[in-house]
């Protein structure tokens, strides 16, 4: 699989991966809050649904998923507004969480499979998803194993990526220690978190 790309094509998609993971989006604003409001352990979930959910979804749309969206551009369109009104739903749940309610188990931080299907509903990676797809897919005979190494290489930068914004959030928990100040910037992200469902929109 080495052979399929040079050493310096493998070293512009790890570029460009790890660029583009590691850049403010849906997925990081969610983890910063989660890593602050429910500490690393609980977010690591969350974590791990990123770190495997955006790498199939580049798989998938690298073989032709999209071509279904050219073909049905109707079924995107429910896809697009069913995705805003979770995220949406999702800007609300980190608005309203406090200390207090994470302490009263009325606010959980997002599981596997919430974190892996929201990577279909995130403009960001549609984006992401496409375009490394697009760039650096060049041989039609090898086009499987070429989106693989893409994909793998998204892992390896989801990795980097989500425990960063994690424990980014776990170290703002030294400096947001009143709730109140907390629940400021959780409402802080969840307005960033809208505004990005508003320019996918």
């Amino acid at each position: 699989m080495i052979e399929l790309y040079t050493a310096s094509m493998l070293v512009a998609i790890a570029t460009f991966t790890l660029s583009s993971v590691m850049t403010p989006g849906p997925n990081n604003i969610m983890l910063l809050s989660s890593g602050l409001t429910f500490g690393y352990k609980k977010t690591i979930p969350h974590m791990i649904g990123i770190i495997i959910g955006f790498p199939l979804m580049v798989v998938l749309v690298g073989l032709g998923i999209g071509v279904v969206f050219e073909r049905y551009p109707q079924l995107f369109e429910v896809v697009k507004y069913a995705g805003a009104f979770y995220m949406f739903y999702l800007a609300y749940k980190i608005a309203t969480n406090t200390t207090k309610q994470v302490k009263s188990t009325k606010s959980r931080a997002l599981t596997f499979w919430q974190s892996a299907v929201f990577q279909w509903v995130n403009p960001k990676a549609w984006v992401m998803a496409i375009s490394s797809t697009t760039i650096f897919v060049n041989d039609i005979e090898h086009s499987f194993s070429q989106v693989l190494m893409i994909a793998f290489i998204y892992l390896l930068s989801g990795i980097v990526s989500t425990n960063s914004w994690a424990l980014g959030g776990v170290a703002m928990q030294k400096l947001l220690t009143n709730d109140n100040y907390i629940k400021i910037f959780n409402t802080t992200m969840a307005v960033l978190l809208c505004l990005s469902v508003l320019t996918f929109l």
